[in-house]
């Protein structure tokens, strides 16, 4: 007979975030996903029953399951981005349920920058607002390949399938500007359960499928071994016992594609070449490893490797650069401005860099570009030009999430300033000349 983990572990994992304005009902979606899908503890839902009795409320508030903290549970909002672990008999899921408060926009970086799904909720009552473009633009740069619109509330608009259709058709339209992929638009009322897990017996005019179904059976694409080969260097391994004298190996994860014995290698940025001698995984050795499992790497040739140096197949190595274009989302409450001295963290290689010039902020009501705006603050996405103190073996984020993305760091206090995507956003950039800087001394 087939135990659950068995059943669980050949079954996919889909990592999916929630998103969307103040009150739309993210958190009650979550909770009512996690109820109807029998995903939760009997003490959990005694514990949600007893606090929402002690509210005066008749039903069970889902939305409790999620909003741990007690400034959430006090003033009925998401401030942090929680993570929910949940199964069904066909597919497993990591799911991130992100604020909707514009001061927290940068949490649904920080839940999206994985996911390959995105739900975005719109109250129906309201349509798309300002935080709904802001949400669809951020997917949109993640490059998030799915996107599930779930018009909520529907009980409250009497199910009328008219402001459902003008609904889905603005939003389709703006994400669809954006580059966004695929779109796929449900009906739902998260309160009162319909099209969440069951079909809704009010809305015979939609024939899709609910928001689970679709969960369960959205293709997921993240197949990492088909991108070219990215090892980045965590740890030189060194035993030298008397079992391993002359060991050298080096740690690591694979960020994507596939290493092989006897494949010529270049390490970056030193630009250096060899053959892969053995890999090491679990204690053994193994002919051949993929993305993203944790191996050990040896070398024909003693070669000065450390940590944050950048292992790829010769035939398909990144170039290195010093000269970083991309587009960030600005997540930190001081501004980020022309001529700041930064730390840019790319995998395992932190280096020094400044902030050269900023191109353009995004206006997200017009997908418009405000040229040349000095600084960037709390939630602004746009565009910067960055002059690292060393070369970076970037990916363009379009070709690879794990390698095209950095963050930049503030050096005196390790504050995270700004997530970035290299190489092109989905606007137009602005082609403009990096300005000179007599003070550039890297």
């Amino acid at each position: 007979m087939t135990t659950t983990t068995e059943q669980l572990s050949a079954t996919t994992l889909l990592r999916f975030a929630t998103a969307g304005s103040v009150d739309d009902g993210k958190s009650t979606l979550v909770g009512r996903l996690l109820h109807d899908s029998k995903s939760v503890l009997e003490d959990q839902l005694e514990a949600v029953e007893a606090v929402s009795q002690a509210r005066g409320q008749e039903a069970p508030d889902l939305a409790l399951l999620t909003d741990g903290l007690r400034a959430e549970r006090e003033q009925g909002i998401t401030i942090d981005v929680a993570y929910r672990y949940f199964a069904t008999a066909r597919r497993r899921f990591i799911l991130a349920d992100t604020p909707g408060h514009v001061q927290y926009t940068r949490n649904m970086v920080t839940g999206a920058s994985t996911a390959e799904l995105a739900v975005v909720l719109v109250d129906a009552r309201n349509g798309v607002v300002e935080q709904t473009r802001r949400h669809a633009a951020v997917a949109a740069l993640l490059r998030v390949p799915h996107v599930v619109l779930a018009v909520n509330k529907m009980d409250l608009v009497d199910y009328r399938e008219s402001v459902f259709a003008a609904i889905a058709e603005e939003f389709t339209t703006y994400a669809s500007e954006l580059g966004v992929p695929e779109i796929t638009a449900i009906p739902i009322s998260a309160l009162a359960g319909d099209n969440v897990v069951e079909p809704s017996a009010n809305m015979d005019w939609y024939g899709g499928p609910t928001v689970l179904e679709h969960l369960e059976t959205v293709p997921v694409s993240h197949d990492l071994t088909s991108c070219p080969a990215r090892f980045p260097v965590q740890y030189v391994i060194r035993p030298q016992s008397a079992e391993h004298p002359d060991y050298r190996g080096y740690a690591g994860q694979i960020a994507s594609g596939v290493l092989r014995v006897g494949e010529a290698v270049t390490v970056l940025p030193s630009g250096r070449t060899s053959v892969i001698e053995g890999i090491d995984a679990l204690g053994e050795s193994v002919d051949i490893a993929w993305a993203p499992q944790s191996v050990t790497v040896r070398l024909a040739d003693d070669i000065d490797i450390s940590r944050g140096d950048l292992i790829a197949p010769s035939a398909s190595a990144p170039a290195t650069t010093q000269d970083v274009e991309a587009t960030v989302c600005h997540v930190a409450d001081q501004p980020l401005a022309v001529g700041a001295r930064v730390l840019i963290k790319h995998t395992t290689r932190t280096v020094k860099a400044i902030v050269k010039e900023i191109p353009s902020r995004l206006t997200l009501d017009d997908l418009s570009q405000h040229p040349n705006p000095g600084q960037l603050v709390a939630n602004d996405i746009g565009r910067v030009v960055v002059r690292t103190a060393e070369p970076l073996a970037l990916d363009a984020y379009a070709d690879s999430r794990r390698t095209g993305s950095f963050l930049l760091i503030d050096p005196a206090d390790g504050t995270t300033l700004a997530a970035g995507m290299a190489g092109e956003s989905f606007a137009t950039q602005a082609e403009t000349a990096v300005a000179e800087d007599d003070g550039w001394d890297f």
